[in-house]
């Protein structure tokens, strides 16, 4: 289902933060900076997966509103095309379990059959925790991503990114922090936030 919730977006001028916030207020902040000289690269990324969205800021600031408008269309029907599903119609929604043929072994029976409720139980119970479990780890391949689209745009040329990738893929927050220390602070800011669930539920977390 599309998030309902407005998308936050954040934009650079190169290395630099411009501003932070829903689409066509970080737009009107871009435009009023190139509008006053800025010359640096403009890329606004989406923060809840640091993908780029493509803005044309020439003309007046309602012609860069009636794009952003466009872009936000774009977004929507995107999500929609992965993740909308067909909605039931008016009625109460079917909430029972689906009985399905499982196949497991005499020791593998008896064990579930101990089980406090007993084997349907236990069955529930074991495919809640594994889809947690699964939910954690897709958390963090996204954080991964998102983190690392940042730094290929923001900082593929800083010393340090190689080192830091390989430290963001393998779940090293202290390395990974120490890589970018040096990097200029709004991207080092932005690319620690995204980075986050990426160490979230690790033995080594960020600061």
């Amino acid at each position: 289902m599309l998030d309902v919730a407005e998308p936050i977006f954040t934009a650079f001028a190169g290395a630099r933060r411009i501003d932070a916030g829903p689409l066509p207020a970080v737009a009107a902040s871009v435009k009023r900076a190139i509008d006053g000289g800025e010359s640096a690269e403009i890329l606004i990324f989406e923060d809840s997966n640091a993908r780029a969205i493509e803005i044309d800021f020439r003309g007046s600031p309602q012609d860069v509103q009636a794009g952003v408008g466009r872009a936000l269309v774009e977004r929507q029907g995107r999500a929609l095309s992965i993740d909308e599903e067909p909605r039931r119609g008016p009625g109460r929604p079917r909430l029972g379990v689906v009985a399905r043929e499982v196949t497991l072994l005499p020791r593998q029976w008896a064990w579930l059959s101990g089980q406090p409720g007993g084997a349907s139980v236990a069955l529930r119970r074991l495919v809640e925790e594994a889809s947690k479990d699964r939910d954690g780890r897709d958390r963090r391949r996204l954080a991964q991503e998102a983190a690392y689209r940042v730094m290929s745009a923001l900082a593929g040329d800083r010393v340090g990114f190689e080192e830091a990738a390989r430290a963001l893929f393998a779940g090293n927050a202290p390395k990974f922090a120490e890589m970018i220390e040096n990097w200029p602070r709004d991207v080092r800011e932005y690319t620690l936030m995204l980075a986050a669930d990426a160490f979230r539920g690790t033995a080594q977390t960020l600061k």
